[in-house]
């Protein structure tokens, strides 16, 4: 009996963490235009808007690449922030590895995350000419 017991246990707490967890993390959507370029290092810097919870709210974004990074480009993306609490966890330091280019034009994605836990994936069009492998360090405040 103690072992039906300690199953039935199990699968409760298993139910509580797989459905009761989510909820209290919310997402965000996310539209920013960048502009980087480099040669051995890359830095860029851009503007967009968060929608949290029905809001808007504009923010700054800085970024610096350690790597290889030839060229300049301009990139406008599009994504969302996942596992938000509330507004506080979004700004920060974010850390992504990437791998890129863009000849002309092109598309290009990113996934960042801070030590919150936010997560931030961004797809988009870029128009230059750039490539770049590198490790970033992005950094996102509010305006």
């Amino acid at each position: 009996m103690t072992r039906h017991a300690a199953k039935i246990g199990l699968l409760g707490l298993l139910v509580w963490v797989t459905l009761g967890s989510p909820a209290l993390a919310k997402d965000g959507y996310l539209s920013v235009t960048f502009t980087k370029a480099g040669l051995v290092g890359g830095v860029g810097a851009g503007h967009g808007v968060l929608t949290f919870e029905g809001r808007d709210y504009p923010f700054t974004v800085y970024g610096l690449s350690l790597g290889l990074a030839i060229g300049g480009a301009v990139t406008h993306f599009d994504g969302r922030a996942s596992y938000m609490t509330r507004l506080g966890d979004f700004p920060g330091s974010y850390r992504a590895f990437g791998l890129g280019g863009a000849l002309v034009g092109g598309a290009g994605g990113v996934q960042l995350k801070n030590r919150r836990g936010v997560i931030i994936t961004l797809q988009g069009a870029r128009a230059g000419l750039e490539f770049s492998a590198n490790l970033s360090r992005v950094r996102f405040a509010l305006d």
